[in-house]
C-alpha cells in the first residue's frame, strides 16, 4: 500500500475510534450485566406506548418524509433510528445518515484539545446511545467502520444527495430555515428523512430556529407527514410531564 494511502487508512481508523470512544457501556443496574457481555438489542421490534407514537410509527413505514415535532421525552430520536435500523437489517437502505446541528448551549468546548471527531463526541452522544441501545456496541462499531452508519453535523450535509438511505435529522430546532431547507433537499432515490425537535426548546436566538416555520409549509404537502407530540406523549419519569405544564 502506497504511504499516502497508508497514512489515509490510518487517519480513518482513527476518527471512527474516536466518535465510538464515547460509546460507553451504561451503568449497571440490579441484576444486569454490562453492554459488553450482553452484546445484543434489548427487543428486535420497538412498540408505541402512546397514540401519537402508533401513529408516527406508521407515518414512518408509509412516507418517504416525517417531521416529528414536539417536546423532549416523547421518544422521537429513539422510534427514528430503531426504524432505521430495521430498514437496514431489512435492506430496505444501504446506509443510515444521522446528523444533528453542533450547538453550544451555553457552554464553549471549541477550545478543548483533540480532533473534529473527538469534539463532536459530546454532540453526537445521545445519537449514539440509542444505535447501541439497537445493535450492541460491537455491532455498532463494525458499521461505523465499514461506513454504512455515518453520524455527522448539519455543516457536512451540503452538496451532498442522498440515496437508498435512512437519514435522521435530530435536534432541528437548533437548525436555522436555510439550513433544515438545505438538508430537507438532500433526500434521493429510495430514501427516507425524518426530522425530529421541539420548537419550544431551541438554543438559537429568538426567530433564528426555522424548525417552526419549515413544519407549518410542510403540511400542506400531500406526500409529506408532519406529527405534532404533546407533553402526554412523554414517557420518561412523570415529572417530565409535570415540568413541562409549569416552566
Amino acid at each position: 500500500m502506497p504511504k499516502k494511502s497508508a497514512r489515509r487508512s490510518v487517519a480513518k481508523q482513527s476518527n471512527v475510534r474516536a466518535l465510538h470512544a464515547d460509546v460507553r457501556p451504561w451503568e449497571m443496574g440490579p441484576g444486569s450485566e454490562p453492554r459488553e457481555h450482553r452484546d445484543q438489542r434489548y427487543v428486535r421490534n420497538v412498540r408505541p406506548k402512546t397514540d401519537t407514537q402508533r401513529a408516527f410509527i406508521e407515518a414512518l413505514d408509509s412516507y418517504h418524509m416525517v417531521l416529528a415535532l414536539g417536546p423532549a421525552g416523547t421518544g422521537k430520536t429513539y422510534l427514528s433510528i430503531a426504524k432505521a435500523v430495521e430498514a437496514l437489517e431489512a435492506g430496505d437502505v444501504q446506509r443510515i445518515v444521522l446528523t444533528r446541528p453542533a450547538m453550544e448551549a451555553g457552554e464553549s468546548i471549541g477550545y478543548l484539545p483533540g480532533s473534529l471527531h473527538e469534539k463532536m463526541a459530546p454532540y453526537l452522544r445521545p445519537l449514539f446511545d440509542a444505535l447501541s441501545d439497537r445493535l450492541g456496541s460491537k455491532q455498532l462499531g463494525k458499521l461505523l467502520a465499514e461506513g454504512t452508519i455515518e453520524i455527522a453535523p448539519v455543516g457536512y450535509m451540503r452538496g451532498r444527495t442522498l440515496n437508498r438511505s435512512y437519514v435522521v435529522i435530530d435536534e432541528a430546532q437548533n437548525c436555522t430555515y436555510g439550513q433544515i431547507k438545505m438538508l430537507l433537499t438532500r433526500l434521493g432515490w429510495n430514501s427516507t428523512m425524518v426530522v425530529t425537535g421541539d420548537p419550544d426548546q431551541s438554543d438559537l436566538l429568538p426567530g433564528i430556529s426555522g424548525l417552526e416555520a419549515i413544519g407549518e409549509r410542510l403540511e400542506a404537502l400531500e406526500d409529506v407527514k408532519v406529527l405534532r407530540f404533546s407533553k402526554q406523549d412523554v414517557v420518561r419519569h412523570p415529572l417530565v410531564s409535570s415540568i413541562l405544564e409549569v416552566v
